[in-house]
């Protein structure tokens, strides 16, 4: 489940799930959301992604700042995400296609992840959530 929460200035996105890999999934939808609705987006290509950090905090704002790079530069949005995790190390894929502006009509563009409000962190047992605010 995915999730946008109030910031004065900028945009919070939220990832929830059973392990740390779904949060992040998840949180990367809500990433999506904040440019557009992610059931407007078809799954037509894949592209893999790989992140390492010193922590999970840190490792979850560079994998949003990787799936931010990647928008911007192939001019693509993503709808699907798979996110394996070992330790701080991160491999992922995302699906997604080439912006349409008339179907997908773009509402804001992402900056880019930031470490306001960054928490990574099991609630309880096998009940994670990943969050920050992005800066648009």
């Amino acid at each position: 489940m995915w999730e946008h929460f109030h910031h004065e200035a900028d945009i919070g996105v939220r990832g929830r799930g059973g392990s740390a890999e779904q949060a992040f999934a998840w949180a990367a939808v809500a990433l999506t959301a904040v440019i557009t609705d992610p059931e407007t987006v078809q799954c037509r290509d894949k592209v893999t992604l790989a992140c390492s950090a010193p922590d999970l905090e840190l490792l979850f704002v560079d994998w949003l700042n990787a799936l931010v790079y990647e928008m911007a530069t192939r001019r693509m949005l993503f709808r699907q995400f798979e996110v394996r995790l070992e330790g701080t190390e991160l491999q992922a894929s995302a699906c997604g296609e080439t912006i349409d502006i008339t179907r997908h009509q773009p509402a804001t563009e992402i900056k880019g992840a930031t470490y306001t409000q960054l928490e990574v962190i099991e609630d309880r047992p096998g009940e994670w959530r990943a969050q920050c605010v992005v800066d648009v």
